[in-house]
């Protein structure tokens, strides 16, 4: 099956390849059990999707950046992608794939989703509207169908018909973005240095609201959970694919989907305040949390200001972390403030003076018990 459209057919990539040094990272596959990664190093690839045509299209003044990296998995199943055109009423898409069971269903969803997007969003004239709820529904639609289509093309195709994916996608336009999030990759908002974390992950374990929710419908539909898997199998309980787990497939005996395509929805205003956007997958979340990530990025950017590079590097930093999973990252900077002249956070200087003193304290604390013991 053919998986172009008439807006990537126009379209160009650009790949950045960087070389990562191998570490003795081991992996724990959604739907699997731990693997040993190969030697030798790891891809980063940069890619972006953009149409040279309209090359002023989208929000204006924002500068992507992105990146996926291959950590210590056999097999690279994560995609990152950014979409400028004139499709979407002057809103940016961009969207962070973490595919499991192998690649098909991301190679298939990261057009296809796309594609469906722009359809019911009637090319982006909901987004531009006020209407949330007309919003809302036409990006379930998108998804559904999306996910209808893919568990047909793997049906038919028999292409790695256990495999799935998640997908967490952005719209971005001047005043405003909207998110739909399905799986446990997420999306965090730098306000003023403050991290504002606009997702939840759909896993099937946790005391979380999101969680016993996703639980409770687990086992509603027939389904059960083990040591935080469904049926014993997958962790993450909404996804594109994973067709043995859906009604569709007729030997499945559920009353309902255990793994949904059915995505949350999440409008957020953006004013002056608002520096980048941070999409991830759950590659970086699970071993760097939303505070210490945007405080990364800002350092990055305060330094050089390059968003490919500070993304670049905030996906090694996952790495160095010992990240047992793929990381793929998307960062919009919305060009609203000057890194070049912020100064340090406040917090940064109140931080390292109160750990100077406690060092001065401790070392004196050190020597008075010295000076005691030797009487």
């Amino acid at each position: 099956m053919a998986l172009s459209s008439p807006p990537l057919q126009r379209s160009f990539l650009l790949n950045r390849t960087i070389n990562v040094s191998n570490s003795a990272h081991r992996s724990s596959k959604k739907n699997a059990a731990p693997v040993k990664g190969r030697g030798g190093s790891r891809c980063c690839s940069a890619i972006a999707i953009d149409a040279p045509s309209t090359a002023s299209a989208g929000a204006a003044g924002v500068r992507w950046g992105s990146v996926k990296l291959q950590g210590a998995r056999e097999e690279m199943e994560d995609d990152a992608v950014v979409v400028r055109s004139d499709d979407l009423d002057g809103f940016s898409y961009a969207a962070v794939f973490d595919g499991h069971a192998g690649f098909s269903s991301v190679k298939f969803l990261r057009e296809e989703l796309y594609k469906e997007c722009v359809t019911t969003l009637q090319s982006g004239l909901l987004l531009s509207g006020k209407d949330l709820n007309n919003t809302s529904k036409a990006l379930q639609e998108a998804f559904e169908r999306a996910d209808a289509k893919l568990l047909h093309w793997l049906d038919e195709s028999g292409e790695e018909v256990e495999s799935g994916s998640t997908a967490t996608v952005l719209f971005i336009g001047n005043e405003r973005i909207f998110v739909a999030h399905v799986g446990d990759s997420c999306v965090v908002l730098s306000r003023s240095g403050k991290a504002e974390v606009l997702t939840n992950p759909h896993r099937p374990y946790g005391r979380n609201r999101v969680s016993l929710q996703e639980i409770k419908r687990i086992n509603e539909a027939g389904g059960w959970i083990v040591d935080g898997r469904i049926c014993g199998d997958i962790s993450v309980s909404r996804a594109f694919g994973d067709m043995r787990f859906k009604t569709k497939k007729k030997e499945v005996q559920f009353t309902g989907d255990l793994v949904t395509a059915t995505p949350d929805i999440y409008q957020v205003t953006l004013g002056s305040d608002a520096e980048f956007i941070l999409l991830a997958s759950d590659g970086l979340w699970d071993y760097m949390n939303s505070s210490d990530a945007v405080n990364f990025v800002r350092d990055q950017l305060r330094k050089h200001g390059d968003v490919q590079l500070a993304c670049e590097a905030l996906g090694r930093a996952a790495l160095d972390r010992r990240s047992q999973d793929n990381v793929s990252i998307v960062i919009a900077d919305l060009g609203r403030t000057d890194w070049q002249s912020l100064p340090l956070q406040q917090e940064s200087f109140v931080y390292e003076m109160g750990q100077a003193f406690a060092t001065i304290g401790m070392v004196s604390l050190g020597i008075w018990m010295s000076s005691q013991f030797s009487l």
